[in-house]
């Protein structure tokens, strides 16, 4: 479903702060696969997703959606394909526009339908249901511009957007990473259900080690640009959080040793 295949991106070649970001990286995912990716700052995360998204061109290496080459192909066209949500709760909507605007914003964007078609009953009674099932409310704020919303409110809608098109891929950024607790509970727990529900094929970068283990069928490990460790099926159940742990520590003897 998604291939990475020999991905590579240097920042600042040949200058004194170069920097590899993504070293020759290989990912697959299959149809239906919720992959957690885990890894210390600057492991190339941010731009193993954004080269998936195309907001990063690589140097070389390819990128696939469901066997489509899109790794020449521009933002606005691999959207049709893909959808996102960041971990900055103020990304993925327009803070200006009403709940329901946004809603209605997404909807047309993946069905390919132009805005004068507007806010019918259907509609407005679709985003209540969608909406009622975060518990937070928002089905009661359908009018409500989304600049007053608080950022868990604002993020919650963010997910309710993203996967109310059935993307082919849905890419979660620490999503939630700004969010108290309470509120990250609830999104994670909505994002479960409705990746659950649409079977939707997922990858979601992290740094909460349990919810590495909690969520997904798969953990993905990213060092220095490269797939260092993934694990799935039966291990992936048996795996703690004191393992992915042990894992990292490994990691750094091997790095330490090399140096």
């Amino acid at each position: 479903m998604l291939e990475i295949k020999s991905a590579r991106k240097v920042f600042f070649k040949g200058q004194a702060d170069e920097k590899i970001a993504l070293d020759g990286l290989n990912l697959s995912l299959k149809t239906g696969d919720f992959g957690v990716v885990i890894g210390s700052n600057g492991a190339g995360k941010s731009s193993m997703l954004n080269a998936i998204s195309g907001a990063l061109i690589l140097d070389t290496g390819k990128v696939q959606i469901n066997e489509t080459d899109v790794t020449g192909m521009p933002v606005y066209k691999r959207a049709a394909k893909l959808a996102r949500v960041f971990q900055d709760p103020m990304k993925g909507t327009a803070a200006s526009m009403t709940v329901a605007e946004n809603m209605l914003l997404a909807d047309l964007r993946s069905q390919k339908r132009r805005l004068r078609q507007g806010l019918n009953a259907t509609r407005l009674a679709a985003y209540k249901e969608r909406l009622a099932l975060l518990g937070l409310g928002l089905e009661n704020r359908l009018d409500t511009r989304v600049e007053l919303l608080s950022g868990g409110q604002r993020q919650s809608l963010s997910l309710i957007m993203a996967v109310g098109g059935e993307p082919e891929l849905l890419l979660l950024d620490e999503h939630t990473a700004a969010l108290d607790p309470r509120t990250a509970d609830i999104v994670m727990k909505a994002t479960v259900k409705a990746v659950e529900a649409l079977k939707l094929t997922t990858l979601m970068v992290t740094h909460n080690m349990q919810h590495a283990v909690d969520y997904g069928n798969r953990i993905i490990m990213l060092d220095a640009g490269k797939v260092r460790l993934e694990i799935g099926g039966e291990e992936k159940k048996q795996t703690s959080v004191a393992d992915l742990i042990g894992h990292f520590a490994v990691k750094t003897d091997r790095m330490l040793l090399a140096s």
